[in-house]
């Protein structure tokens, strides 16, 4: 009877304490929304929309000619309106569905094209695991299913404004529009599949990719040196950068660039945690110490620390710690801007006018060099406690680093064989080059009919 009582008395201690009630919420407990990381990522998805519109089209905007100003702000515009329709029609569904057979490592399927059965209650089917997204049906997701397809529909945006940069100031309006959509089809889904789907090869391998290193920067500054390439140089071009006609532009629009990317970055976990928040410190740190890097780099060999190079410092940055965010701490963050500003300024300052090709606004450059730098010291530089799980060259996994130089590799040769072939195409259907009398008299007249700035007497 005593050992009864005993146990009785336990029994409602257990109560009384809630051990026995969260034990046994805890076993029916279904997945459901969670309030602040749905907040979170509706904040962060805003964010990277600032990023295009205003942010990449002021800072292109002011970097180009005034005669062509309106241009780009048109083509960043037309972006973001064409590719938020392409994404939910069928891009979601080639990056993030599910194929089978020979074609699931490469590309998605179209069961989600139009956003088919996808419901407003629906729980997003993804997770993020550590740094990936993953697929999984024992795991889902806190947040909803239509808010995670408008995160990614922001990356889908951005990522084809990135590569304007490239052929800004020469490239005809509906030909750039139309190579613009086949070039997300064909080029950016597939990327996007084999990186961050479930099914990819990339991401069964192993690749890291926190927020868009090879998805997003590497897969543009491929795509933009190749354009640029193909499309030949400004019949001014002179082998050095024409001066930008709006600097105070340029710092607006880095500084909103600086701004959105924390929603890129630190949104990327897809929660509000500890990740984010690394993923947040991390960003401003790569950004900050590159900005300082290329203006005292500025500074020592130009004599004089320039606003146009602080700013391209600062983009260079964050492009470089995007792929890292999730897997990096301060130090890694230190070393990445360090490193990233001293080689995209070696290419801007010195590679290119060697070489002589026209980047006219340095896409290359900056989110090409800037993507393959952060990428693969992300192979070197993770360190597990950031995330257990994953760990660089520098933490004794050497494979890593070995797993970065193939996607760095595969991004770069797809990109570029794709996008040779779809200039081809797209010249061949209705042309790309503007006509030397178009480029003389400026692209805001020639192919808009407007001007940015009215002069009065």
């Amino acid at each position: 009877m005593k050992k009864i009582m005993i146990s009785a008395t336990a029994l409602l201690a257990l109560f009384s304490t809630g051990a026995f009630a969260q034990s046994s919420v805890a076993t029916v407990a279904t997945p459901c929304v969670d309030s602040g990381d749905t907040a979170w990522i509706i904040m962060a998805t805003a964010l990277i929309l600032l990023m295009t519109i205003p942010g990449l089209a002021l800072f292109y905007g002011g970097l180009v000619r005034r005669k062509n100003v309106l241009n780009v702000l048109m083509q960043c515009f037309i972006i973001t309106a064409v590719i938020s329709i392409e994404w939910v029609v069928c891009g979601y569904s080639l990056a993030f569905g599910s194929s089978k057979g020979f074609l699931a490592p490469f590309i998605g399927n179209f069961d989600w094209a139009f956003l088919n059965g996808i419901g407003l209650n629906d729980l997003c089917p993804y997770f993020i695991s550590h740094s990936q997204v993953t697929a999984d049906s024992g795991a889902i997701g806190t947040i909803p299913h239509l808010l995670f397809i408008m995160f990614q529909c922001m990356f889908a945006v951005i990522t084809p404004a990135l590569i304007i940069g490239a052929f800004s100031e020469r490239i005809k309006f509906k030909g750039f529009l139309v190579f613009t959509i086949l070039w997300s089809l064909f080029i950016y889904n597939p990327v996007a599949h084999w990186v961050w789907s479930s099914d990819g090869w990339l991401f069964k391998m192993g690749a890291l990719d926190f927020a868009g290193g090879t998805v997003v920067h590497i897969n543009a500054g491929i795509a933009a040196i190749v354009m640029a390439l193909m499309l030949g140089k400004r019949r001014d071009y002179k082998g050095h950068a024409i001066p930008p006609h709006n600097i105070t532009l340029v710092v607006i629009g880095a500084a909103l660039l600086w701004f959105g990317w924390f929603g890129f970055n630190a949104g990327s976990g897809l929660a509000a945690d500890g990740l984010a928040a690394n993923a947040l410190m991390v960003t401003h740190i790569a950004a900050a110490t590159a900005a300082l890097t290329w203006a005292l780099l500025d500074w020592f060999i130009g004599k004089k620390p320039t606003v146009v190079g602080i700013c391209t410092g600062a983009v260079a940055g964050l492009v470089a710690i995007t792929p890292a965010a999730g897997f990096v701490g301060v130090t890694g963050a230190l070393l990445i801007g360090v490193i990233v500003s001293v080689i995209c300024f070696i290419m801007v300052a010195y590679v290119k006018p060697k070489l002589g090709y026209d980047d006219a606004l340095d896409a290359f450059g900056v989110h090409g060099i800037g993507g393959m730098v952060g990428a693969i010291l992300t192979g070197v530089l993770a360190t597990p406690a950031i995330q257990s799980a994953y760990s660089g060259t520098a933490y004794g996994n050497i494979r890593q680093l070995t797993v970065q130089l193939i996607a760095v590799g595969a991004t770069m040769a797809y990109s570029g064989v794709g996008t040779f072939l779809l200039f081809k195409i797209t010249e061949r259907l209705i042309g790309l080059r503007a006509t030397d009398k178009e480029e003389a008299v400026g692209l805001d007249e020639t192919q808009h009919g407007e001007t940015a700035y009215t002069a009065f007497d």
